[in-house]
């Protein structure tokens, strides 16, 4: 895994774009987040999933490991902290380079694995997360262009111990789902995604990817950003999903994202809309 200091990221951009389509498949950067920006993060983060965190109490030792986990889904509509995150000015010049400067947000949620909280069986991510069901996809389809890019920001250390994402650098060349017999080889030449809080772990969603399990004695919790290509349907709709108190204080960037400002789809039938088909249509 490529590793960047922020201070060098424009020297070593054609680096970072080979390494994420040829290489490894995921680059570390590091610093990207501030110790404040973390802690607020992480702040809301343990706020939305208390709820979650008394039930498991209540539980106690009769409690299924799988409640060891929380989601916080729709971020965007969660704090500004949130909205600062997905504008990172390094990491939207990192989305521009591989998915083109009209990209969007597919998704942006959190994650905490709490002590003792079971690891995920290897996959790869939306939009390929369905991958097995081959039969979906347009024939042909190829690792040769990105329609993803995933960033996990750690806001508690990334360990060996605590459960940092396990990968197998360079599958997402094989745009396959990996299989139940193909455990073994992920496991036994998988290399792990660790990282301090505030760092940046920047992968492509092709690469064969899953969290370990957390055999520390805290929290490994981590905000989970996807960015898309301008024509892939996002995984959660930004456009309902948000207060339009965020929409008005919204950066450009930050309505391309949310797909505000892409025309499609649309209705033809408008005299308006008639007027902005291509030259040639």
């Amino acid at each position: 895994m490529l590793t960047v200091d922020v201070a060098n990221l424009d020297t070593q951009l054609p680096d970072i774009i080979e390494e994420f389509i040829a290489g490894t498949g995921a680059v570390l950067i590091k610093d990207a987040f501030t110790p404040d920006q973390v802690a607020d993060a992480r702040r809301l983060i343990m706020e939305y999933s208390a709820e979650e965190d008394k039930e498991t109490h209540f539980q106690g030792a009769n409690q299924d490991r799988m409640h060891l986990q929380r989601r916080v889904w729709n971020l965007l509509d969660k704090g500004e902290i949130f909205e600062a995150m997905v504008q990172h000015p390094d990491v939207v010049k990192i989305a521009s380079a591989i998915l083109g400067d009209k990209f969007i947000l597919g998704s942006i949620a959190a994650n905490r694995l709490l002590p003792g909280g079971p690891g995920q069986e290897p996959h790869i991510d939306y939009p390929y997360w369905d991958m097995y069901e081959r039969e979906g996809f347009p024939a042909r389809i190829n690792s040769s262009y990105p329609l993803n890019m995933q960033i996990t920001i750690p806001l508690d250390p990334f360990t060996a111990e605590s459960g940092a994402s396990a990968f197998l650098p360079h599958s997402q060349g094989e745009l396959l789902y990996p299989r139940t017999k193909d455990r073994d080889r992920f496991y036994a030449n998988c290399d792990r995604m660790l990282a301090d809080p505030g760092d940046a772990i920047i992968f492509n969603g092709m690469v064969w990817h899953c969290a370990m399990p957390n055999e520390s004695d805290h929290n490994r919790s981590a905000i989970l950003i996807e960015y898309l290509a301008k024509f892939v349907t996002p995984l959660e709709d930004q456009k309902a999903g948000v207060r339009q108190e965020v929409i008005d204080r919204g950066t450009p960037i930050l309505h391309q994202l949310m797909s505000l400002t892409y025309p499609y789809p649309k209705l033809f039938d408008d005299a308006a809309a008639e007027n902005t088909i291509g030259r040639d249509g």
